[in-house]
């Protein structure tokens, strides 16, 4: 079986907008994540976007909309040498009550089972509680990260009793903490990181 790093979209690779990333012109690349993804793309985990994107039931976008970010921010990432294998959104409004909208673990199980992916030898890099929960429920190791909503979601992590995640500054960081321990195991040559 395959395993993968599952990366939250808006606050982990994209920067967050009080009024939602509505277009390509909206979505701007925190520093070092293009970079992150690249130096990810060494080793043979499969990397798989999942997102909560309530604005396409809400009305705000359409589907093709959100689809044509992705697509594009793919081709961002491929253009410095990475990758992204896979990119999962949920479309769902909260009072939708669907199993995909993060916390629920839906994402992640539908990609397991498309993908056959060990969900247990498997990483979630996140910026909120919705996804230590998610992530926790299919079983993942998980890391969450301080950029986006991360300083203010992990007291929320604190407060309703959700731990067992490693903190780390941004998803370069976490990818760096991946990469190391698939060095120590022989996965990946050395050296596999340093930004640009």
């Amino acid at each position: 079986m395959q395993r993968a790093v599952f990366i939250d979209r808006d606050g982990v690779i994209c920067r967050n907008r009080k009024d939602h990333v509505k277009s390509w012109e909206e979505f701007v690349f925190l520093p070092g994540a293009r970079d992150a993804l690249a130096q990810l793309s060494c080793s043979d985990f499969l990397v798989i976007v999942i997102t909560n994107q309530a604005i396409i039931n809400r009305g705000i976008v359409s589907a093709e909309a959100v689809e044509d970010i992705h697509r594009r921010m793919v081709r961002e990432v491929e253009a410095v040498g990475g990758r992204i294998d896979r990119v999962l959104y949920c479309p769902h409004r909260p009072d939708e009550h669907c199993g995909c909208r993060k916390p629920q673990p839906g994402l992640l199980l539908r990609a397991a089972h498309e993908m056959g992916i060990d969900l247990a030898s498997s990483w979630l890099v996140g910026d909120a509680w919705s996804d230590m929960v998610a992530a926790r429920r299919a079983g993942c190791g998980r890391y969450m990260v301080l950029t986006g909503r991360g300083r203010r979601e992990l007291i929320r992590c604190w407060r309703m009793g959700e731990g067992g995640f490693q903190v780390v500054l941004n998803l370069g960081h976490a990818v760096r903490l991946l990469l190391r321990m698939e060095l120590a195991s022989g996965r990946v040559p050395a050296p596999v990181w340093g930004g640009r």
